[in-house]
Order: structure tokens, then sequence, then C-alpha cells
């Protein structure tokens, strides 16, 4: 197929499945955190618009959720499918983290899940409230044992190889792993980046649409605040993570730079653009900044970054690809910035709502924070090939060893399911979102407690068959 082997096969259809399943779990991790603060909003304040959000977000909560829960099975399976050797080398490892993942935070999730979407009307304020933090915190705990299963697969620590198998002896140390507070962090605060420019771009769509009202107006606001505190912190994450790498993985810095060889004594450029040649070992059109290498990845200016060609060619991992993955990654990350830079200024100017190109903009960065998120992903995992567990197994030892054919024919499978499945739930998603958040703007409202019969509890109740806008509606009704 297309001259790859049955393990490259095996490599892209376990990451086109990861694709898919990483951008439910971080939209899942951000909207969960954000209904807390919404339903704590609402009962601090009585507020309603808190509470209709609330109502407009849960609904793509489930949604997402549910998406979410499915992906995440078949990527469990396939590691006793497709990565039958790497479940015998390293499944003492591994396996154990997961279980904790399910034990803890699924189960967590999963008990308080049902109060949080149907109990509305049927519990009290505060134990729904109780309800809907709990579904937040286990959102993490579950990024936490995740995190910690693949850190550990990038920097492994506190085992021993007994017959060819890994044995933990400090599971201190196999959790708390060298890279995994870093990854930790950069992950959990990805998903709320991503969240904020997804319900920011929400806003945005609707207000260009001209429906403005306090619902909306508070969406754009706190999607913006959260951009601007978050996305600056978020580069501050990465620049530590970027020394963790330094110090743990530098064929993989060396990869994400294109960086080949050093000269004599002299600073390590930085290579804003160029095309790393694997085969010619150098990198083409390159454009380069003198001393700006060093200083970003060693904070000094005479101290030089490992270079590609002091490893093996077997050792490097594609710079290709990482290069240009993790450049991505980045150049998003500036636009975030900047976007949160400037809703302030408007925000100062009384202008926030009304400046139509700062609008499209926040439109247009909808999807921003999850193509940053896969950027980052590929960057990290194929950036630490040929390893699939960083210096003790190598990928192509870690397949089921299954035929060209089979590979081949379980590839086309996915590719047809998850865009005919997934697709229609991400295009139900996208049909409640523009719907937007029900208010009763003029009318009088109920202060009795959870619930409001006018808001469907399930998330199949909040789209009309007739595909009718129901801003138009809205709108006709004032």
């Amino acid at each position: 197929m297309f001259g790859l082997e049955a393990i490259d096969l095996a490599r892209i259809q376990f990451a086109f499945t990861i694709s898919f399943h990483i951008l439910f779990p971080a939209i899942t991790i951000g909207l969960a955190s954000y209904l807390a603060v919404l339903e704590g909003l609402w009962l601090k304040t009585r507020d309603d618009t808190y509470r209709d959000l609330y109502h407009f977000w849960s609904k793509i909560f489930a949604v997402n959720f549910g998406m979410g829960v499915v992906s995440g099975l078949v990527m469990a399976y396939q590691f006793g499918t497709n990565w039958s050797r790497f479940s015998d080398f390293a499944g003492s490892v591994t396996g154990p983290l997961l279980t904790y993942e399910v034990l803890t935070a699924f189960f967590l999730e999963a008990g308080f899940l049902g109060v949080m979407l149907f109990g509305w009307n049927k519990v009290g304020r505060k134990l729904h409230f109780f309800s809907t933090v709990m579904v937040a915190i286990g959102t993490l705990i579950s990024t936490f044992w995740i995190l910690s299963s693949n850190s550990w697969m990038q920097t492994p620590q506190g085992y021993e190889i007994v017959n060819g198998q890994v044995i933990p002896v400090d599971w201190f140390a196999v959790i708390f792993n060298p890279s995994f507070p870093y990854r930790l962090a950069h992950m959990a605060v990805a998903a709320f980046v991503a969240t904020a420019f997804f319900v920011g771009s929400s806003a945005a769509w609707h207000l260009l649409r001209g429906r403005d009202n306090p619902a909306i107006r508070r969406m754009l606001s706190m999607a913006m605040w959260m951009a601007l505190i978050v996305a600056p912190v978020q580069a501050v994450i990465g620049d530590f993570h970027g020394l963790n790498t330094l110090k743990h993985q530098p064929a993989k810095i060396a990869a994400i730079e294109g960086h080949w060889e050093n000269v004599g004594n002299e600073p390590t450029p930085l290579i804003l653009f160029g095309w790393p040649d694997m085969k010619a070992e150098k990198t083409r059109f390159a454009v380069e900044i003198p001393y700006l290498g060093s200083l970003i990845l060693t904070h000094s200016l005479d101290k030089q970054v490992p270079a590609l060609k002091e490893f093996p060619p077997e050792d490097r991992p594609n710079s290709t690809i990482v290069f240009w993955s993790f450049r991505i990654m980045v150049g998003l990350g500036f636009l975030m910035i900047f976007t949160g830079l400037w809703s302030l200024w408007l925000r100062k100017r009384d202008n926030l709502y009304a400046s139509r190109p700062f609008l499209y903009l926040a439109l247009w960065m909808g999807p921003s924070g999850l193509i940053a998120i896969l950027a980052g992903w590929f960057t990290t995992e194929i950036g630490r090939q040929p390893w699939v567990v960083y210096g003790l197994m190598r990928t192509a030892d870690a397949s089921s060893g299954h035929s060209l054919v089979q590979m081949s024919i379980t590839l086309a499978l996915f590719v047809v399911v998850y865009f005919a499945l997934f697709g229609v739930g991400i295009g139900y998603m996208m049909r409640l979102v523009r719907k937007g958040p029900v208010t009763n703007e003029g009318a009088e409202t109920s202060h009795g407690g959870p619930g409001q019969k006018r808001t469907p509890a399930r998330p199949l109740s909040a789209a009309d068959d007739d595909g009718d806008d129901h801003s138009t509606r809205l709108n006709k009704g004032n």
C-alpha cells in the first residue's frame, strides 16, 4: 500500500485513531470545568444568564463526552491487537496506570454524570453543583493517569527488566517520571485554551449574525478572559517542557529545531523556517536567526544545542514532520496570545462585542486550540521515534506482526467508520452550537431552583428537526 510496510500502517492507524480521540477529551476537560464555574456563579449571583449558559453547554458536553468514551475504547483495544509485543514488554506498567484511571476518574465521572445531566429538576442545588464539580475533577484525574502512562514511555523510570519484561520497582518514580509534571500541565492548560477559543468562536458566530444578548456577550467575555490569562501561561509551561525535553530527549529537540551539526564553539542559531532533508542530512532553504536557538533552549548565548548528526541515523526522529508540527503549534500559540491581548484592548475601549474584524478573528480561531493540540501530539510522539519506550524498546519491535493486507483492510475500515460515525456526531454538536443558548429575555423568570422546563434535559431534544435557525425565531419573537 503506497510502498508502506505493515508496521507503517499500524503506526498510521494508531495516529489516526488517537487524533480523533484526543479532540474529545480536550473539550471534555475544558467544558467540565467551565460548567462548574457557570453553575457556581449562578448559585452565587442568581443571574439567570449563567444558568442559561450552563444548560446550553451541558448538551454539547454530553455529546462530546459520549464520542470521547467510544473513541477511547478503540484506543485501548489497539494495544492488544496491533501492539501486543509492547503490551507484553511494558504491560506491567501501563496496564495498572490505565486501570487506576478507570477505577478513579472514569468511575467518578460515571457516578456523577447522570446527576449532572438529568438531575437538574430532581436533586437540590448544592448536590447538583457538587455533581458537576465531581465530573470536572474526574476529567482532570483521568488526564493525570493517561499522561503519567504516556510520559513514562517518554522518560521511563522506576523499573527493572527481568526476562525481557519491564517490572516496576518504584511506583512513585514510575508515576512521577521526569517529563510527567511538565506534560501534565501542558496538556491540561491546552485543554482549557482549546475550550476557551471554542466557546469564544461560538459567541463570535452569533454576534456576527446579529444575535446580541447578555448570554452571548458573557460567553465571549469569559472566553477572552480565559485566553488572555491562560495562553501566556501555556507559553511559559512550554518553555519549561522544552528544557526538560532537551535534558532527557536531546534527539527530539535536534529534530524539532532541524539542527544537523554544530560549528566549532559557535552558539546554535534558531531556524525559523526550512525543509529538513533526512537523506541529505541538512535543512534546505533555512532562515536562521543567530544565537537565538541557544538563548531559547539553553537560556544562554554560549551553549550549544545537540545536533542530529551526533546521533546514529537509526536513532533520529523524522525531522521533516516534527520541525513543522512544532512550528504550527507555536505559531497558533502566538496567535492565541495576540487574540487575548486584542480583546483586552477592545474591552477597555468598550468595543469588544462590536468590532467585526476581531469577531471574525475569534470565529476563525475556534479550532486553533484543537489544531495546536494535534500538532503538539505529533511533535512529541513522532519525536520519540524510533522508540516506543524511549531507550528501551523500538517501535519496530513492538507491533503484533500482522500482514500488510490485514493492516490495509483494518486501516481502511477505521477511516470509513470514523468519518461516518464521528462526522455525524461532530455535525450534530455543531448544530447545537449554532442554535445558541435559550433565554427568556423580557419574560418573567423563575428562581425556584435547578431546572427550567423550557430547556430540554436531553441533548437530542435540543436540535430542531426542520433545521430552522433558532436565532431568527428568537429575534422575531422579541
